[in-house]
């Protein structure tokens, strides 16, 4: 078991039931991390947001292509988007960087980001600056300010209830609805019954398990939605002229036992656990209720992860059977194997195995029960595979033509 330092092992052994160690910020809200974040509105500004994280420690960024050439809808996904990975409760403050002359600019993502959290917020422009050097000089400069007021923050005992837990699943397995799946459904229900929030997505990768989620809403409304949603992304693709019902997954999840699409779905659903569907939310929206909330995303693990983190969660669980590398620079990533088999051949990725309940070692509530306890570890201060490694991938699901 993790014990972190001396006065965290202090602190951590004298919680109560249902408490974790976390950052109290401005908002009320709480953070599992304490990052200051060089958030670039415009891949242009991508390389010298990433020069300025090289140069100042407890800063985190990360590579993109967007920010400029966007229209509606689009615009509107991917500024929701930025502005909410800096309102992420384990970002403690934002210096952003931008251009100059993009479509996203700034000043309005940082106004953003102020407004609704009251973090320290400042803003960059490489035009503005005279250049690359002058730029990353003067961010650096600012970033360390931040780090170092950051620095005072001290970890204080936390409720579950102020928890937003994402949940997803890459690369599944024969296995994946056996074991991993199903112990992320047990945690998803001790969240709920915890007041926490868990956040089920990959719509997807839901189609054709839509009408057990739908049984499970909160309200005919919910319901609806649930209907909505898998309808709009079915006829994205029958727009590109493909059938998504009659596709297989991909060819790791073939190699991996799955055959079809439906197969899949039904593994995936599990992760929702047994409660009630509060309310179906858009790409990168925070949750506005406590429970299980479903997050439209499309089945792309970065894209994904990415909607999660924006919409607020502070700590994600990814599931996989065929294993990935994949993590966040705002949000510890647990990963959990689904086998033992792809648990012991990728120990560099992997934080938890599931395996044992395919081999009866344990039950899928005593799995559960193990993964529930390294929520509250990581939570806690405890890193994962994925931030050791500093696995920072970010992406935004794309909804609209490039102008």
């Amino acid at each position: 078991m993790w014990k972190g330092n001396e006065e965290g092992v202090t602190k951590l052994s004298n919680l109560k039931e249902g408490q974790f160690l976390g950052y109290r910020r401005a908002d009320g809200n709480v953070g599992v991390r304490n990052h200051v974040l060089i958030l670039p509105t415009i891949t242009c500004a991508a390389q010298a947001a990433n020069q300025i994280t090289e140069l100042v420690d407890g800063t985190v960024s990360f590579i993109h292509q967007h920010g400029c050439a966007q229209v509606g809808v689009d615009y509107e996904q991917t500024f929701r988007t930025y502005a909410g990975m800096g309102m992420n409760p384990n970002v403690y403050g934002v210096v952003v960087l931008g251009l100059g002359c993009e479509t996203h600019q700034a000043w309005t993502v940082a106004d953003e980001i102020a407004k609704k959290t009251g973090k320290p917020v400042e803003t960059i422009s490489i035009q503005d600056h005279g250049g690359t050097l002058t730029t990353v000089a003067e961010g650096a400069k600012v970033a360390a300010q931040m780090v170092q007021d950051a620095s005072t923050i001290q970890r204080e005992p936390c409720d579950w209830s102020e928890l937003i837990v994402g949940t997803e699943c890459g690369g599944s397995d024969a296995c994946s609805g056996l074991s991993a799946n199903p112990a992320v459904g047990t945690v998803s229900d001790m969240l709920v019954d915890r007041e926490a929030t868990a956040i089920l997505a990959e719509t997807t990768e839901l189609i054709g398990a839509e009408h057990l989620l739908a049984e499970r809403a909160a309200d005919d409304k919910v319901a609806k939605r649930v209907y909505e949603v898998i309808e709009a992304m079915e006829n994205r693709s029958l727009k590109m002229g493909v059938d998504i019902r009659t596709g297989n997954p991909s060819p790791g999840n073939l190699d991996g036992g799955l055959s079809t699409l439906e197969e899949k779905s039904l593994g995936a659903a599990n992760k929702s656990g047994s409660r009630a569907l509060q309310e179906l939310i858009d790409y990168a929206e925070r949750p506005t209720k406590k429970g299980l909330v479903w997050m439209d995303t499309p089945g792309h693990d970065i894209e994904q992860l990415t909607g999660m983190v924006a919409g607020g969660a502070q700590v994600v669980l990814f599931t996989t059977g065929r294993g990935t590398p994949t993590g966040s620079p705002i949000a510890p990533v647990i990963k959990i194997a689904t086998n033992s088999t792809m648990y012991e051949s990728m120990g560099d990725n992997m934080d938890l195995n599931t395996g044992t309940i395919i081999e009866g070692k344990e039950t899928v509530d005593e799995a559960g029960g193990r993964v529930l306890e390294e929520i509250r570890q990581v939570s806690s201060g405890k890193k994962t595979k994925a931030e050791i490694l500093k696995q920072h991938d970010f992406g935004i699901w794309r909804i609209g033509p490039t102008f």
